[in-house]
């Protein structure tokens, strides 16, 4: 027993080691970025400099001065904001039906609906163009976000996963109390899908927030660019601004931390619930 006991201390002590270890290695970049925010343009290009000499706070204070950060942070917010209740609002009327009811034909349209994950987002982007660009939606956050409304494959599995695990004795029972299809929805279901609706917000706020390709493609005005493209400005081929670029890098990942910290039990709840869902 204490030889047992002693083997178990060491395994643990070497787990943690190797898991400390492993949490250093990923944090170092974020060292390396808040500490380049804080150098000078000069010592940002020179190896072997891991801290400035004398923070240069002011980085921080510039991007919001000397360039239109906080415009593209708003910009960044409204995409997101009608992103994300677009998302929840389509997905989980679609996935609901697809789960609560049965018709002729329903796995075959749901089936159908998941193929379309199949295809490659590049696969879809000219036509897309095409059709906002005669709609006359270039230039504006539109093309950004009524997508949106319009449901996403793997947000529709992952909700119908959820809703084939609440019994049908509920839904039958608020029935007999009276209620309608959009009452049970509204006040049976949502509640208890909490999880995966929190785990699908923070999956479209991410996506959202970091997404550079489609904005790059509609937006053309600076007044209407997004943080992940307006913070390209500080880069080019000629001159890179690394002190500004690193500032404005870590002021970017602040909200995806905070809304991940805030709704991580949910998340981590709805990832596990869905994943053990039986379809």
């Amino acid at each position: 027993m204490k030889n047992k006991k002693i083997n178990t201390i060491i395994v643990k002590t070497i787990s943690y080691i190797l898991l400390s270890f492993g949490a250093l290695i990923c944090l170092f970049p974020l060292y390396w970025m808040v500490s380049t925010s804080l150098m000078t343009n000069v010592e940002a290009q020179v190896a072997g400099v891991w801290w400035p000499a004398v923070p240069q706070w002011d980085n921080y204070v510039a991007i919001f001065t000397r360039f239109s950060f906080g415009r593209w942070t708003a910009n960044t917010g409204i995409v997101v904001f009608w992103s994300v209740i677009g998302t929840l609002i389509s997905n989980t009327l679609v996935a609901y039906g697809f789960a609560r009811f049965r018709v002729k034909g329903s796995n075959i349209l749901f089936m159908i609906a998941l193929s379309a994950m199949m295809l490659p987002e590049t696969v879809t982007m000219i036509p897309q163009f095409q059709i906002f660009s005669r709609l006359d939606w270039v230039n504006t956050f539109l093309p950004l976000t009524v997508p949106t409304f319009f449901t996403n494959p793997f947000a529709i599995f992952l909700l119908r996963q959820f809703f084939m695990t609440i019994p049908r004795e509920l839904e039958e029972a608020a029935k007999i109390d009276g209620l309608g299809t959009f009452g049970i929805l509204r006040k049976i279901f949502i509640p208890l899908i909490v999880p995966a609706l929190t785990a699908l917000a923070i999956f479209e706020f991410t996506s959202k927030w970091n997404d550079f390709m489609r904005p790059l493609i509609y937006l053309r005005s600076a007044d209407n660019f997004t943080l992940a493209l307006g913070i390209s400005f500080f880069s080019s081929e000629q001159h890179t601004q690394w002190n500004y670029l690193m500032a404005a890098s870590t002021i970017a990942i602040i909200p995806p931390l905070l809304i991940f910290f805030i709704g991580q039990k949910h998340f981590i709840e709805g990832i596990a619930l869905s994943s053990g869902s039986k379809g």
